[in-house]
């Protein structure tokens, strides 16, 4: 049975912080951008609408004040999670297009309230170049959200955003996975006191791409299902410069739609939303429609005739159930019984176990970054990092080898410039599948970012 896909547009910029006195961030308009290449039609995808933001308008705010637009973040992220409920509540699969990371918070809202409605858990992929970690605990002050939705929605800072409706954390540290930091992100150690594992690019590079999507599948092996969060800028900015913060050492997009595969490819994946994309930085598109290009081949296995329907997971913590219930409205609790999943293997429903209270483990303060604060750094593991190779155009890369002595290849460094970012749509390709060398070039220049 096919999953349809819902396309739902979150242009919300309340996150960022001004890009000069005179201007807002332009990520708001990617959702426009990325409809304009064709992407609800080459996805076939039902148009869920469009959440109007708030106007963006900082006014008075300092440093010091707390989080900047908190009230309207909250108003719109409990909107949000009520759009993200109903197309969940249809059996279908929400992308979300933001917009920036706050709106990770009206998603979260949406997966606590499933997950209390099931009776079980629901993890998080975080796919991000930055933490995004930055809370009361390790820097001297908060105020732009999107560099802090990774701590707000484990329960970390002002009760206002990451406690919405007395739900508080919506993912516990241990249901999160942080995929494509940095190798040196500012908050690598802070990640890993809390215990939420990561997987920062070089690690993720050595292991491969489509290894690390089944990798941090296992480490949510407990939860009931998954939402997969993808801020753009986990790309080099070598073949994406049109986000707000871009950092060298990213991935390329070959990478990010084998990864992209990967996490959607199970009836556990729940959703995806994309963020930070910023058209103001792209003029022709060309760098859109690598986007739609990329999102559309990775987007593959939830709408293909044979991709199974949404299902939770049976766990220790929750049962396996035929479809999501509706009862996703504040504060709710489902009217009727949940019923058991007619699947292989039944399971009997089971009562969950009562979770301890929440208390976040504050850290001595570092600091923090003076611009959009974040990047996620990982649980420190012993894998040896792969070699990126020179600049340029890079051999194709071989299929995976099913014996698990010999790692994935790694994929082709994110710098390979235009022929790797102009490259056609890759129809048909399986994840395992040998990719197409780029051609050579030049890497495009990071127009107007500095």
């Amino acid at each position: 049975m096919m999953r349809r896909i819902a396309v739902l547009d979150a242009p919300s910029n309340l996150g960022l912080r001004p890009p000069t006195s005179t201007s807002v961030p332009g990520c708001g308009k990617a959702p426009g951008a990325l409809r304009d290449q064709g992407l609800l039609a080459r996805l076939r995808a039902r148009d869920a609408g469009c959440l109007t933001s708030p106007r963006y308008d900082p006014g008075d705010w300092r440093p010091g004040d707390g989080v900047c637009h908190a009230r309207e973040i909250a108003d719109y992220s409990v909107a949000l999670a009520e759009r993200i409920g109903a197309i969940i509540d249809r059996s279908e699969f929400p992308l979300v297009l933001g917009g920036d990371c706050s709106i990770l918070l009206g998603s979260a809202l949406a997966m606590h309230r499933l997950g209390e409605a099931v009776g079980g858990r629901i993890g998080l992929v975080f796919v991000d170049g930055h933490s995004d970690f930055r809370h009361p605990g390790n820097a001297s002050y908060v105020g732009a959200a999107a560099g802090e939705d990774l701590a707000l929605v484990t329960g970390r800072g002002q009760a206002d955003l990451a406690a919405i409706e007395g739900r508080r954390p919506y993912f516990r540290d241990i249901d999160v996975v942080v995929l494509g930091i940095r190798a040196q992100d500012e908050y690598r150690l802070d990640l890993q006191a809390a215990g939420i594992t990561t997987r920062p690019v070089p690690t993720l590079r050595a292991e491969g791409a489509a290894r690390t999507a089944q990798w941090a599948h296992e480490q949510l092996a407990d939860c009931a299902g998954y939402w997969v969060h993808i801020d753009v800028d986990v790309l080099d900015p070598a073949v994406m410069p049109a986000v707000d913060a871009p950092d060298p050492g990213g991935i390329a997009f070959a990478e990010l739609e084998i990864l992209l595969v990967g996490l959607v490819d199970t009836p556990h994946c729940l959703g995806v939303e994309l963020t930070v994309f910023d058209p103001d930085y792209d003029p022709d598109g060309a760098y859109a429609a690598e986007i739609v290009n990329t999102v559309v081949a990775g987007l593959r296995p939830v709408s293909a005739p044979t991709a199974s329907p949404p299902r939770l997971l049976p766990g220790p913590s929750a049962s396996a159930v035929s479809s999501v219930p509706s009862a996703r409205r504040r504060n709710s609790r489902p009217e009727v019984p949940i019923t058991t999943a007619a699947t292989t293997a039944a399971t009997p429903a089971t009562t969950p176990a009562a979770t301890p209270a929440f208390v976040p483990a504050l850290v001595p303060e570092n600091g923090g970054s003076d611009r959009h604060p974040g990047g996620a750094q990982e649980r420190v593991e012993d894998v040896p990092t792969a070699p990126l190779g020179p600049l340029g155009p890079v051999a194709p890369v071989a299929a995976a080898s099913d014996d698990p002595a010999v790692p994935e290849p790694v994929g082709p460094p994110a710098s390979v410039g235009p022929g790797l970012l102009r490259r056609a749509p890759l129809a048909g390709l399986d994840p395992d599948d040998t990719l197409p060398a780029p051609e050579g070039g030049t890497s495009p220049s990071a127009a107007g970012i500095t």
